[in-house]
């Protein structure tokens, strides 16, 4: 199995360009952001810096979030917001144009704590087509602590992904997410593999690093790898720097 680390969520004592030396340091190749910028359009100067620190860090960038909105205040994705589109559009181009130069393949479009309208799914197809110009998936991903927000199960947002009509529109299997709404963990890793674009993991309850709760992590891995899935996981959990010692081959 190949890990990534998500920088949005670990490592974040540190600034976010020092960030991708860190992980590299740790001993991981591969890396993942939310959207690390405060706008959807930032200015040209800033996306420059970030390449540069994932670049000259020698790790490479597998997985970045459209931008978002504001996370900190409860916003979960512009895809279904109302009167964003324009803004929602601009930033599938910035995060297509990085991923085309940092050879990112996949590209997360949060929905929002707003109902699927077709407005949405056109939003998604515009997201998707873009994608596949620089030869990336758009994922979709369920969440949990955030009430309004429409997807919570692994159905819920393969309803959408059929709607959208694009082959290149897959599930974002986030562990931590489906498990704490209850969903299915066993059905999701035995009958949607081939509709998983990544999968991203942390414990159960609390967030932490695998190891640390009750949730069967290595266990869900191993059968997801039997069913055939080859990409990266995503460890998107909170820790002390460090919390990487649950992995199979990094010792204690």
């Amino acid at each position: 199995m190949r890990y990534d680390v998500n920088l949005s969520i670990l490592f974040t004592d540190l600034p976010v360009l020092a960030r991708p030396a860190a992980a590299r340091a740790a001993g991981f190749d591969a890396v993942e952001f939310w959207w690390p910028f405060a706008e959807a359009v930032p200015p040209s100067r800033e996306v420059e810096a970030f390449e540069a620190a994932v670049t000259d860090a020698g790790v490479r960038l597998v997985s970045l979030n459209f931008f978002a909105g504001d996370l900190s205040a409860g916003d979960r994705g512009l895809v279904a917001w109302p009167g964003r589109q324009s803004e929602f559009r601009a930033g599938v181009e910035i995060a297509a144009g990085i991923a085309r130069r940092l050879g990112c393949r996949a590209l997360n479009a949060l929905h929002g704590n707003f109902p699927t309208t077709d407005a949405a799914l056109a939003n998604l197809a515009f997201a998707a087509d873009v994608a596949a110009e620089v030869d990336a998936v758009v994922l979709v991903e369920p969440l949990s602590g955030a009430p309004d927000y429409p997807l919570r199960t692994a159905a819920d947002v393969l309803e959408v992904v059929g709607r959208v009509g694009r082959d290149n529109v897959a599930l974002l299997a986030d562990l931590y997410h489906l498990a704490v709404n209850g969903d299915d963990l066993d059905a999701v890793v035995s009958d949607h593999v081939d509709r998983i674009g990544h999968v991203q993991v942390a414990e159960v309850p609390g967030r932490g690093a695998p190891g640390t709760g009750d949730l069967d992590v290595l266990g869900y891995l191993a059968k997801l790898e039997a069913n055939g899935y080859r990409g990266h996981v995503g460890l998107e959990y909170r820790a002390s720097t460090g919390g990487f010692d649950w992995i199979p081959g990094k010792g204690r």
